[in-house]
């Protein structure tokens, strides 16, 4: 494992290594603030060389499920300075990701006052566990007018100042899963007549606008976007022309000079296969780090390296159940297995508890 373990750069920053804690949703900020346990949490898997945070909401009208955190007040910027303190105390660089879920949110979810928007009046399909009453269906978002899109624009920009406060080392746009930049993007979910609406090129607006005023906010250097072509978590189907489409993403984003893509492939979850044409697409046509993301264990994630498919590994279930991952790697040691019943329940067990190696 020569390149694996050896240390890298991004940007202007230094990395102990190659591997990325991939940003999961944990559901343990209770209130929407990020606490002691969540530090903890972050702290014991502070071996990664970067490490990418469970996605966090820019704004109240950003926060979908339950328990998730922001980065809207002093309180949540206060906790999110705890987590950053003792992440960057053992050497390990660290991203804050912005989350804007958009429709996938329900009104017990969120607070008092707060909207539930999108880019158009579209439903999504299922159900979203709220604490209060347990599975709800999605209800119809409100459309959102352009007065909207300019205020959520400046909500990333302002969220981005916070994160610099905290003390990360820069900030992740969630373009993928679903999430409010992706619904821009998906022509099942933008069915707008205006500038935002219709065309690729109109419906990569919202995301060129974020990034740019959060490049603006900050510098390019600490800015990276995640994308999930042939997703289609959260109501999000295939469609013909998306292959395409997402080279043209590539294109442009490559013009932004963002310090990463960091692409999702949940195909080792039952997901559809990402074609590796459209790796191969972002690999030629960005010029920044290419984050891929996606089933890896030490030895895929070598062999993707050793044969510069990309700049870095992004590992997702593996870290939530080895905090120790790195080290476990190294050594062959076996894995312990997520519990998937305690993944975003309150409370340290299935969050804090996962036994480490000894000695």
């Amino acid at each position: 494992m020569s390149i694996l373990f050896s240390s890298t750069g991004l940007g202007p920053l230094k990395l102990r290594n190659h591997v990325v804690m991939a940003p999961m949703t944990r559901s343990r900020a209770t209130g929407n603030v990020p606490n002691e346990l969540m530090a903890e949490y972050y702290e014991q898997r502070s071996t990664a060389g970067l490490i990418i945070t469970e996605g966090t909401s820019p704004s109240p009208n950003g926060l979908g499920y339950p328990r998730i955190p922001g980065v809207f007040s002093c309180a949540q910027t206060e906790g999110w300075r705890a987590v950053t303190e003792v992440v960057h105390r053992n050497g390990t660089k660290i991203f804050l990701q912005l989350m804007h879920c958009g429709r996938i949110a329900h009104p017990l979810n969120i607070p008092d006052g707060a909207r539930i928007v999108a880019p158009s009046a579209v439903a999504a399909s299922g159900e979203m566990y709220t604490d209060n009453d347990g599975m709800q269906p999605y209800p119809v978002p409100e459309e959102m007018s352009e007065e909207d899109i300019n205020a959520t624009i400046e909500e990333y920009s302002q969220a981005a100042r916070s994160a610099v406060i905290a003390g990360f080392d820069g900030v992740e746009l969630h373009g993928a899963n679903g999430y409010l930049i992706e619904q821009f993007i998906r022509p099942n979910t933008n069915l707008r007549a205006d500038g935002y609406g219709g065309a690729i090129e109109n419906r990569a607006r919202f995301m060129l606008e974020a990034v740019e005023a959060v490049t603006d906010a900050i510098g390019r250097e600490r800015v990276g976007i995640r994308l999930s072509p042939f997703g289609v978590f959260n109501d999000m189907p295939l469609y013909e022309a998306m292959e395409e489409e997402y080279g043209y993403l590539a294109q442009v984003l490559d013009k932004t000079q963002l310090a990463y893509i960091h692409l999702v492939d949940h195909s080792s979850m039952g997901a559809p296969t990402v074609p590796d044409s459209i790796k191969r697409t972002f690999r030629r046509e960005f010029k920044g780090a290419l984050i891929l993301s996606g089933g890896y264990d030490a030895e895929g994630a070598e062999s993707d390296l050793a044969a510069g498919k990309c700049d870095l590994v992004a590992v997702g279930r593996p870290f939530l159940a080895n905090p120790d991952l790195v080290e476990r790697w190294k050594t062959g040691a076996p894995l312990n297995q997520p519990d998937m019943s305690t993944a975003y329940s309150p409370g340290p067990k299935g969050y804090t508890d996962y036994p480490v190696l000894k000695g």
